[in-house]
């Protein structure tokens, strides 16, 4: 099924205001009950589900990280080694805050498009020298061979949920419910659990660059005698503390963060954001 986001080629995505980007159309038929399961990539989906929805798995996560892919012509080459001014494609806020402050030499400019359609435009043509994408997409479609650069997090973090896939049923299938709960990844779902509440607590999205890092050190799973979601998560083979301690762990960082002015930054990005 074809959604908002990938209809809409032509502008960045934090420039079009839909918080449903790439779930609302399937959301739809989910509710019209002409689908009993939908996947999405975790980091599409927002941190309020509609009434009625849940997720009911959270697989194990792929390679979080952004990837560099760069045009032919730079192989062998980083984002250290590039040429001063070379320009990097980009549709993503929250990559181009963090890669402009790390690497200030280069330039970013934005890029849609699905990930045939963005390294068409890089291969083809010499606009970019080369572009962001996440390391999942690229590994999934097949195409980890054209990987040239794994960004850690010290040069930039990556977005809540991102390599994740979710799946979202109606909260009220319990047998459809059951059936996919054996997909849930224990340390995944903790961990995204909590990127989760982070941004939900910063009311953040596509026109704010939110990025994080996590691990889990260590984590107890068992059933949960209590049901209840957490940031949309219906998770009852994992211990309801953990999950409980997930939640508030991302909760407590974004208030730390909002005590020291982080509202202030997100406002000024949104409003930055709107009218560039």
């Amino acid at each position: 099924m074809s959604t908002v986001g990938d209809k809409i080629l032509d502008t960045a995505l934090s420039k079009i205001g839909e918080k449903s980007l790439f779930t609302k159309e399937l959301e739809n038929a989910l509710e019209r009950n002409e689908v009993d399961l939908v996947v999405h990539s975790l980091k599409d989906l927002p941190t309020s589900l509609p009434p009625g929805f849940t997720i009911g798995a959270v697989l194990q996560r792929e390679n979080p990280h952004d990837a560099v892919v760069l045009h032919p012509n730079n192989a062998g080459l980083t984002l250290d080694t590039l040429p001063e001014k070379s320009v990097i494609g980009t549709s993503s806020l929250r990559r181009a805050a963090q890669l402009k402050k790390r690497f200030p030499q280069l330039e970013f400019e934005n890029i849609r498009g699905n990930l045939n359609t963005r390294l068409k435009k890089l291969d083809e043509k010499d606009d970019y020298a080369a572009i962001i994408l996440a390391a999942a997409g690229l590994k999934r479609m097949g195409w980890e061979s054209r990987i040239n650069q794994v960004l850690g997090a010290e040069d930039c973090m990556y977005a809540v949920g991102q390599g994740a896939l979710a799946v979202e049923v109606r909260a009220k299938d319990r047998d459809i419910l059951n059936m996919v709960s054996i997909l849930h990844h224990p340390e995944t779902v903790l961990r995204c659990i909590s990127e989760r509440a982070f941004l939900k607590q910063l009311e953040g999205g596509c026109s704010v660059p939110v990025a994080v890092y996590t691990e889990v050190k260590n984590s107890v799973v068992h059933h949960s005698a209590e049901e209840r979601a957490h940031v949309g998560v219906t998770a009852n083979s994992i211990s309801l503390t953990a999950l409980d301690a997930a939640e508030k762990l991302g909760v407590d960082l974004a208030n730390l963060l909002l005590s020291k002015g982080a509202k202030d930054i997100l406002t000024t990005a949104r409003q930055l954001n709107d009218v560039r």
